[in-house]
């Protein structure tokens, strides 16, 4: 049995989605700056899936979505395109320590242009305190980068609380995590970053919703595409993929929700009852695409090539950072020891996943776990 439990890391393409980036790039190849006809069609399927999108997020006159390459380039845009036109007023930057590598090194690099990062510590729980935030706000803070929901616990930060108290303060949350699986029209965020592969849209293809068209800067220069915002011609097969990637996800987001929520209450209660010696590092209220748990006694590494020889895919972290020595940043700061971080899988679950996938795995886990206590393989 092939079972596959990293969506936090991509998702499989819908055949919707598919079939409209072959549409495109077949039928509808043209450039959407061209002039003739076939430069018209290509115009119109990006207005369509720009609206599609945009539509998530309630709209507006002077809100915008400007089409990227990927959910990281939309927070290097956010942040330092926002940074590089308020500096001179405002040099200041409020972030957290359990960001994605996205922001996180994106507030290093600023940090040499000479901005001054302040990092919210985060409790057990992977939440931050409203108050500490609240306290480091200033009138020399140009920007706030909170994401929605972290991509290793699912933990979900208080987006629409922030928006409530930052005053005139930019606040920019990395939704990667968070779109398709929450309503995007209740963060009232000033600026959103999102991505296609995380919806079972195509790889390649990002966007950041910016509320008002003032608030962005551009950092890519050239052809003035994308109202000169993000210069490049267009990557129209992804974009018309993630507009019905979109619209797929969103059309039955209450029976997908309900449905991720069974599964991780499933395989939580599992894990509980058939392991010992586990800590979960995912709170209850936690988005439920993201389960985390550490298996004391054990190296997390070692379960999840043990787990992928019987079909099963997980993670140990971050995708984006797997590949990086060292403990899981985000663990870290919630305050696991390095044997429990060293011995943290997460899994995260699509609705097309199954109960009886999730009894294979179990199953395969708990064999995992148990030959590698009786060996003794932990050092």
């Amino acid at each position: 049995m092939q079972v596959y439990l990293d969506n936090s890391a991509t998702t499989k393409v819908c055949k919707e989605a598919a079939d409209k980036a072959y549409e495109i790039m077949t039928e509808g190849y043209g450039n959407p700056s061209s002039l003739h006809s076939f430069g018209n069609k290509a115009a119109k399927e990006l207005k369509n899936a720009r609206k599609t999108i945009l539509d998530r997020f309630g709209g507006g006159n002077k809100s915008q979505l400007i089409f990227t390459s990927s959910g990281t380039e939309s927070d290097n845009m956010a942040i330092i395109g926002t940074f590089n036109r308020l500096k001179r007023r405002a040099d200041e930057i409020i972030t957290t320590q359990v960001e994605h590598p996205a922001v996180l090194e994106t507030c290093k690099y600023l940090e040499k242009q000479g901005a001054k990062i302040k990092y919210l510590s985060v409790d057990s729980d992977c939440k931050i305190d409203i108050d500490e935030l609240s306290s480091e706000i200033s009138d020399k803070t140009a920007l706030i980068s909170v994401m929605t929901v972290n991509n290793e616990t699912g933990s979900i930060m208080p987006v629409s609380r922030i928006a409530e108290l930052k005053g005139n303060v930019i606040l920019h949350t990395d939704a990667v995590q968070a779109f398709g699986k929450l309503r995007m029209d209740k963060l009232n965020a000033d600026l959103i970053s999102i991505s296609s592969h995380k919806i079972n849209g195509p790889k390649g293809t990002g966007a950041i919703y910016t509320k008002s068209s003032e608030l962005l800067s551009p950092i890519l220069h050239g052809g003035g595409q994308e109202k000169g915002y993000r210069s490049g011609t267009e990557n129209l097969p992804g974009i018309a993929a993630f507009g019905v990637a979109t619209e797929k996800v969103y059309e039955n987001i209450e029976v997908r929700t309900k449905k991720i929520e069974e599964l991780n209450k499933y395989l939580r209660k599992g894990i509980e009852e058939e392991i010992e010696d586990i800590r979960f590092n995912s709170p209850i209220d936690a988005c439920p695409s993201v389960l985390n748990v550490s298996i004391l006694s054990t190296r997390a590494e070692v379960i999840l090539h043990r787990l992928e020889q019987e079909g099963i895919m997980v993670s140990t972290g971050s995708a984006c950072s797997s590949g990086k020595k060292g403990d899981s940043h985000v663990l870290k700061a919630m305050g696991l020891s390095h044997k429990d971080i060293e011995g943290a899988i997460r899994f995260s679950f699509s609705a097309e996943n199954t109960i009886d996938e999730l009894d294979y795995v179990l199953c395969k886990l708990k064999d995992a776990v148990t030959d590698f206590r009786k060996l003794g393989s932990f050092r």
